[in-house]
């Protein structure tokens, strides 16, 4: 098997082998992940912080050992913390990063940064200060950024900014944590799952104080919530129906 890191700001993970087909996610600079099937042009990974699965073009990635995966993977996550950082390669080229990328491998790699990072758990109460990095970010399906960004890919990412892993899809973070009976039972942080009309979860966004919610929907965004669900205050109507909270801390 073969093992592989990011050394590029932002890589697509696509469904299938082709430039076009739809993307599943992103893997962001510093990223590790296994290589599962390599093809001519395209590599299949499974990721490392979240197992998840995807193509990606075999020009976007660094191949590294297995040593080197481990001890990469058995070291506490050190993550940039501001929107856009830049790191610095052994040529003295900049190089952009994003909020979230990991730094693990600046040694590996041979580059520098000298950029702000957190590398520790932080107290349940800055997960909406985290959240709010994130606010009028553009959905994007399948994005982890702050400039595209879908429901779970958001709440993943503010919870890893936080030192918490979550998994990748709504459906899957809603298989974690402790489940609550009423809003009233919640705090700030925790995490609230929503339904289509056949019963699936499809969206997902973490509570704040006072009934309020922020998620992914057009943008990130503030609405309110009740046991309902979301109440878009904008358009005035309820546009997503609760299904169960979640208390993953």
């Amino acid at each position: 098997m073969q093992f592989g890191i990011c050394n590029l700001s932002i890589v697509p993970l696509r469904l299938e082998t082709s430039d076009i087909s739809e993307l599943v996610s992103q893997v962001l600079y510093g990223d590790t992940f296994k290589v599962l099937e390599q093809r001519k042009q395209w590599s299949k990974i499974r990721l490392a912080f979240d197992k998840y699965e995807g193509w990606i073009d075999n020009k976007q990635y660094l191949e590294i050992t297995e040593e080197q995966y481990k001890d990469l993977n058995n070291n506490t996550l050190k993550l940039s913390t501001d929107l856009v950082e830049f790191i610095q390669d052994n040529k003295d080229q900049l190089n952009t990063i994003v909020l979230g990328s990991s730094l693990n491998g600046l040694e590996l790699l041979k580059h520098t940064f000298e950029g702000v990072f957190v590398e520790n758990e932080l107290p349940k109460n800055e997960l909406i200060t985290t959240a709010f990095k994130y606010l009028n970010t553009p959905y994007l399906w399948g994005g982890k950024t702050p400039f595209g960004i879908d429901c779970s890919g958001f709440t993943q990412m503010v919870y890893k900014l936080n030192g918490y892993k979550l998994l990748r899809d709504a459906s899957q973070q809603a298989t974690q944590g402790e489940a609550l009976s009423f809003i009233e039972e919640s705090e700030p942080g925790d995490l609230a799952f929503f339904d289509n009309n056949e019963g699936n979860i499809t969206h997902v966004g973490i509570i704040m104080q006072d009934n309020y919610i922020i998620h992914a929907h057009g943008k990130v965004r503030i609405d309110r919530l009740d046991h309902t669900g979301i109440y878009n205050v904008d358009k005035r109507l309820h546009t997503h129906k609760l299904r169960v909270i979640k208390k993953i801390i």
